[in-house]
């Protein structure tokens, strides 16, 4: 997977070079490009914002210094994104679609934006992280970086993907580990059990009972068994 940025702001990314994006990029299984907009800048000063036509507070990018920036990574089958809070939101069916790519172009606004004339022109799909304004694109593109990144194969293990929220439409169960006693509180019985087959039923309530009380509206399209409509009817009755 290869990831194009455009961004006025390119040491931002140095994050990326830590933890499992950090590894997955010493292993080549996934490319970071940073490309500077200003670089092509045609401005002796380097310029790459004006002030918006109609008035207005802030500056704009100039759309030709974008398109250049654009143009320099552009290949046919690359998908273009550009991080902005009017984009739909970014969720795990969204980065699993994305995760099927070879080449993402990212594009990271700045200032009151980018003028919309070379928005139209490269037809490139919007995508927000949240209904909240950043100062720019660079912290989302991360955000998109690291959570695609996850479904190349051999960045993580594939049974951590499979186990993680979201995955199946729920969120997780909880995780423990040692020591077995923490302030007076034990790890459950069960998970100390050895009996896999109980382990993963427990599991799969714990996953109910958490989405349930934290996000009950991912109920309504999780992919629900017999069983979990009668455990969440009993959750609701506790509850």
């Amino acid at each position: 997977m290869k990831f194009d940025v455009l961004t006025l702001f390119p040491e931002m990314f140095d994050a990326l070079n830590k933890s499992v994006i950090g590894k997955a990029i010493e292993n080549e299984l996934i490319q970071i490009d940073l490309i500077n907009i200003r670089d092509f800048s045609k401005d002796k000063h380097k310029k790459v914002d004006d002030t918006p036509y109609g008035g207005g507070a802030g500056m704009v990018l100039k759309p030709d210094v974008v398109y250049d920036a654009y143009t320099s990574v552009y290949e046919k089958n690359a998908k273009v994104i550009y991080l902005s809070p009017q984009g739909k939101k970014l969720n795990q069916e969204k980065v699993i679609e994305l995760s099927k790519y070879n080449h993402l172009i990212l594009l990271c606004g700045h200032y009151e934006g980018i003028d919309q004339r070379v928005i139209d022109e490269i037809d490139c799909e919007e995508i927000s992280i949240g209904d909240y304004v950043l100062t720019g694109g660079e912290i989302p593109a991360m955000v998109l970086i690291d959570s695609v990144s996850r479904y190349i194969e051999g960045v993580i293990n594939s049974e951590s993907v499979q186990e993680e929220s979201f995955s199946d439409g729920l969120l997780e169960y909880p995780q423990y580990t040692r020591p077995e006693i923490f302030r007076g509180k034990e790890i459950p019985e069960i998970l100390k059990s050895g009996h896999h087959e109980n382990i993963e039923k427990w599991r799969r309530k714990e996953a109910l009972k958490n989405t349930y009380l934290k996000k009950p509206e991912l109920l309504e399209k999780a992919n629900l068994s017999t069983e979990d409509i009668e455990y969440i009817k009993y959750l609701k009755k506790e509850n």
